[in-house]
């Protein structure tokens, strides 16, 4: 047995579960859950009822879990390039303190259970979308995709837009273009907003060997992606209202964050700092939280 190993296996119980909680990403899930959220909330006219609550909270239960397994699985796979990261090599995979059958055992265990919430209690169609979302995220993407290709995040996107997805077809059995709509938006916003980060941690995954676009194409040409991304994205965001599902209240919620998303995709690509990726970086978390939070509150108000 390794010294790693060793000093792992005689860490207190507190501390090896706090370890498996961080493999989880739990401000990423949070974000995950929050949007699922907003579409529950915008499939359900009205104020909900409290089977619509019960309904509700068993759904965010079951995808946080097969959410949180997708990102346990990620880490497992990515161990090597995690520890070549400053950003990622803090996880207990990357060190080397968890055992590889222990941590694919935490994720199956995860999986399985959300998976069985969501088919039980709430309907197959939800729980199928999520494994499905599982299987993008943690197979397609995280095995096949990233190592690959530099439009890595565009295509494996379409697993991170789900959530509000999943949320819908959990109140209502179905997939409407309500659904779809949100899907586009966040499906739009995951380049500009993950490129921002890669262009300041270029290094990292230059050294970690994955194929990043700011890796490949060079800085100035990741820099016009991000901003040609926040034009596009600017008139996704416009869809809600022109399909009549939100009223000017998130209009101008929507207006007011774009154009702060294409103003700083603006700047980016002609000034490049990387003090000014990570403010984009940062906004474009704003910008999709506030964003949300506006049809929430738009859908009760109007």
């Amino acid at each position: 047995m390794s010294t790693i190993e060793t000093q792992a296996a005689h860490q207190p119980l507190t501390s090896r579960l706090r370890q498996f909680y961080a493999l989880t990403k739990p401000r990423v899930i949070q974000l995950i859950v929050f949007c699922a959220l907003i579409g529950m909330v915008l499939a359900v006219p009205g104020m909900p009822t409290l089977l619509d609550l019960r309904l509700g909270l068993i759904a965010c239960l079951g995808i946080w879990l097969v959410a949180a397994a997708a990102a346990v699985f990620n880490c497992l796979v990515e161990q090597s390039i995690d520890a070549k990261m400053k950003r990622t090599s803090w996880r207990a995979t990357a060190k080397g303190e968890l055992h590889d059958w222990e941590t694919l055992l935490f994720a199956g265990v995860l999986c399985g259970l959300g998976s069985w919430l969501l088919y039980v209690w709430v309907n197959p169609l939800t729980m199928w979308l999520t494994f499905g979302t599982f299987v993008g995220y943690a197979v397609i993407y995280t095995v096949i995709l990233k190592p690959l290709t530099p439009q890595n995040i565009v295509i494996g996107g379409a697993s991170g837009a789900m959530p509000p997805v999943l949320g819908w077809a959990a109140m209502t059995g179905d997939v409407g273009p309500e659904a779809l709509i949100l899907f586009l938006i966040i499906f739009l916003w995951t380049p500009p907003h993950f490129w921002s980060l890669a262009l300041y941690r270029v290094e990292d995954y230059r050294k970690s060997g994955l194929p990043m676009l700011p890796v490949t194409h060079g800085n100035e040409f990741t820099r016009l992606q991000v901003f040609l991304y926040t034009l596009v994205l600017f008139a996704a965001c416009l869809m809600p209202f022109a399909y009549g599902m939100s009223s000017w209240l998130y209009l101008v919620v929507a207006v007011v964050l774009s154009f702060g998303f294409s103003f700083y995709g603006f700047r980016l690509w002609r000034s490049y700092s990387d003090a000014l990726a990570r403010k984009t970086f940062r906004f474009s978390l704003i910008h999709l939280s506030v964003l949300f939070a506006a049809l929430l509150v738009d859908h009760y108000l109007f």
